[in-house]
């Protein structure tokens, strides 16, 4: 029977709250950087989520979210490129909802059930933006979730599944807007729409559930959305910090948690919400503790929080505040960008066929033995690195500043030079161990460049 085998779920390190200056507001929530957007996020979530798993055997990605970089051009594919599926993997975007992450959820189990594929990849992403002090952006968060579906071993399998559309206006995002809008009475139509709709699509589905990862706006609406459904305490999951509710992410979030305790046999609700809403019923087919794993747990995650220093700073990242992006602002060459993707995208090097010496970048001729033209492609990011030196450039143009270009030794061999990006100067030293992480590097004229960098590794 087709359901979820594995997960992996991203929250950014950075978090907006009560140790930021000039925050304006009580709440916590957190926050991508400079460099990261949907995008990144639903790269590393997917990372996590196929640790241990043969990335050849993955057929599909769907891609959901409502803030992907582009209005016009497919994220998925990217995040295929990024991840390192293959070549020939069939993505799809799906988008504009906040239960963009329900429906692609739900196509990618019937795609499997159907036999169209074999294992399919389910990466819900979502980088929540809104006006400068208000309440929704406050309340929103930042994070990612990934799901492998496959018919084999399920740790997950689906039960019963109900939808409930509903037509209303309460936040949206027009065509060509950054930044979320929200109904100005918001509560009465959260009352009209959040409340009628969860409680429409769960009425009669709450039967022998034991945990409920429901979509909430904020704390004040899960509270009374479990009274309304008569939930008993701490039958409703609750993340043990505060992130703020990240979108078409937050109920995969909620779940992930969930995964973490729980054992066979329990059953749990997830109810999303977005325009109406869509409540499925999944059942523990094992424990997921005792299946092995590599990933690193949400609540690992959780604890390596890190605060913005001042909201103004924040502001700036994202092109809203006083002070003007000092990022790199040169437009980079898209046929450049296409010739090269396996080199910055897949981040492939080369192991010489000859000598066995493993490079990056790859080139025809290695530079041991000479050799010509007699090399097998290497996924860098397989593992980690180490710092074996590094610079301090204070001048550059980036919010980094002093930007850490770092010279590295890869895990699986060979040296390059990177940009290390969330790095305490303090803490840096020759020798550290360092993880590899998918981050933007510019956005310039409407094109969004990624490329490789390191990070601290925990």
């Amino acid at each position: 029977m087709a359901g979820v085998i594995s997960y992996g779920a991203y929250v950014p390190r950075m978090r907006l709250g009560p140790e930021t200056k000039n925050w304006p507001h009580p709440t916590e929530r957190a926050a991508t950087n400079f460099d990261e957007d949907a995008v990144t996020m639903g790269v590393a979530a997917a990372r996590e989520c196929l640790n241990g798993f043969d990335r050849g055997e993955v057929d599909a990605l769907y891609f959901a979210s409502t803030s992907g970089p582009y209005a016009e051009k497919q994220s998925a594919a990217i995040v295929a490129t990024a991840a390192d599926l293959r070549r020939d993997v069939f993505t799809v975007d799906i988008a504009h909802s906040l239960r963009s992450g329900t429906q692609a959820l739900r196509m990618a189990l019937d795609g499997v059930k159907a036999g169209s594929f074999g294992k399919a990849l389910v990466v819900v992403s979502d980088n929540r933006q809104a006006p400068p002090g208000s309440d929704l952006e406050g309340a929103g968060g930042d994070a990612a979730v990934a799901l492998l579906i496959g018919d084999e071993d399920p740790l997950l399998e689906p039960e019963a599944w109900r939808s409930r559309p509903k037509d209303i206006l309460d936040v949206w995002r027009a065509d060509g807007d950054n930044l979320l809008s929200a109904e100005q009475d918001l509560h009465f139509r959260f009352n009209d729409g959040y409340f009628d709709s969860v409680t429409d699509a769960a009425g009669g589905m709450l039967d022998g559930v034991d945990l409920v990862a429901m979509y909430s706006p904020d704390a004040r609406r899960r509270r009374e959305m479990s009274g309304r459904l008569g939930l008993a305490g701490g039958q409703v999951v609750v993340l043990p910090a505060d992130v703020g509710s990240s979108g078409a992410a937050f109920v995969f979030l909620q779940l992930a948690h969930a995964l973490e305790t729980a054992t066979k046999g329990q059953r749990i609700l997830l109810a999303g919400y977005g325009d109406g809403a869509d409540c499925s019923v999944f059942r523990v087919t094992k424990d997921p503790a005792a299946a092995p794993t590599g990933r690193r747990s949400l609540s690992e995650q959780l604890a390596r929080a890190t605060p913005v220093e001042d909201y103004l700073d924040f502001l700036a990242w994202r092109g809203l505040g006083p002070f003007p992006d000092t990022g790199a602002r040169i437009a980079p060459a898209t046929h450049a960008l296409y010739r090269e993707q396996d080199e910055i995208i897949r981040f492939h090097g080369m192991k010489c066929g000859g000598c066995g010496m493993v490079q990056y970048p790859a080139q025809r001729v290695c530079v041991r033995c000479q050799v010509k033209d007699n090399a097998e492609p290497v996924a860098m990011s397989e593992g980690g690195a180490t710092l074996f030196s590094y610079s301090l450039d204070h001048v550059a143009g980036t919010p980094d500043s002093p930007l850490l270009h770092g010279v590295v030794d890869f895990e699986v061999g060979g040296r390059a030079m990177m940009q290390v990006t969330e790095r305490d100067i303090s803490a840096v030293q020759i020798g550290m161990k360092l993880d590899l992480t998918f981050r933007k590097f510019s956005q310039v004229d409407g094109i969004s460049n990624y490329l490789w960098k390191a990070v601290l590794a925990p």
